[in-house]
C-alpha cells in the first residue's frame, strides 16, 4: 500500500505507550496495534483527529505517501 502509517515512530518520539494512547483516543489496543502495523484499509477522521490531539501532531506526521514503482 502506498500510504505508510508512522504511528509507532510518533509514539516513540512523544514517549507515549500504545496502551495510554488507546485509552486517550477511545479505541481498543487491538485496533491501535492494527493501525500501527498498517493493516487497516481506512481510519475515521475523528480517530485521526483524536490521535493528533493526543500526540500534539499533524496528520502529515503520521501518514506518508510512497509512490509505487
Amino acid at each position: 500500500m502506498p500510504i505508510e502509517i508512522k504511528l509507532d515512530v510518533m509514539l516513540a518520539t512523544r514517549k507515549v505507550k500504545s496502551k495510554d494512547l488507546a485509552q486517550r483516543v477511545g479505541i481498543t489496543e487491538q485496533n491501535l496495534s492494527l493501525l500501527k502495523q498498517g493493516k487497516v484499509k481506512g481510519i475515521r477522521l475523528a480517530t485521526l483527529e483524536a490521535i493528533c490531539i493526543a500526540l500534539d501532531c499533524q496528520p502529515g506526521d503520521l501518514l506518508h505517501y510512497r509512490a509505487e514503482s
